[in-house]
């Protein structure tokens, strides 16, 4: 059975739980959009949740950001698909969505109550555009990206036996 994640923002406005075969807070991303939304050590960590589990209490409370790409890769300014969901009273970041995968949820790490299994190596990814002052802590074991990594958050759980059935 996947692993039931509560989670909750700052004021506690707004709770939620969702189910997650990948509940391990593995992959630290770097990028800007998640460094100045919701990571405050310069990065954040995004799980995997089943979007059709997701139950919201307070939703009224939510706002709903999607960041204007432009970088490297996106010569041209875009609007992202991903909503990134808020709560309007604290501005805790809670959790992310695109349409583009609508089976899946990413709540934050930094959200989530429930306590969490300890990752046994992370992923560093978007190190391209991370901040000048940010110094990553890349230990044995880790991997580390400029972009993205080739596995998906589902495929890391499953290569090193750590999806929830």
């Amino acid at each position: 059975m996947p692993m039931l994640l509560k989670g909750s923002c700052r004021c506690g406005a707004v709770r939620f739980e969702v189910q997650s075969h990948t509940p391990v807070p593995y992959q630290l991303c770097y990028c800007s959009i998640c460094r100045k939304q919701q990571g405050g050590g310069g990065y954040a960590i995004n799980l995997g949740a089943d979007s059709a589990t997701l139950k919201v209490e307070g939703e009224s409370h939510l706002g709903l950001y999607r960041a204007t790409v432009h970088d490297d890769e996106r010569p041209r300014p875009e609007v992202s698909t991903t909503e990134r969901r808020f709560c309007l009273r604290c501005g805790a970041a809670m959790w992310l969505y695109d349409p583009t995968w609508p089976e899946l949820v990413h709540p934050f790490a930094s959200a989530i109550d429930t306590d969490l299994p300890k990752a046994p190596q992370r992923v560093h990814l978007m190190l391209k555009y991370k901040a000048s002052w940010v110094e990553p802590d890349i230990r044995p074991g880790d991997t580390a990206f400029e972009l993205y990594p080739p596995d998906s958050i589902a495929d890391w759980h499953k290569r090193r036996d750590l999806w929830v059935q």
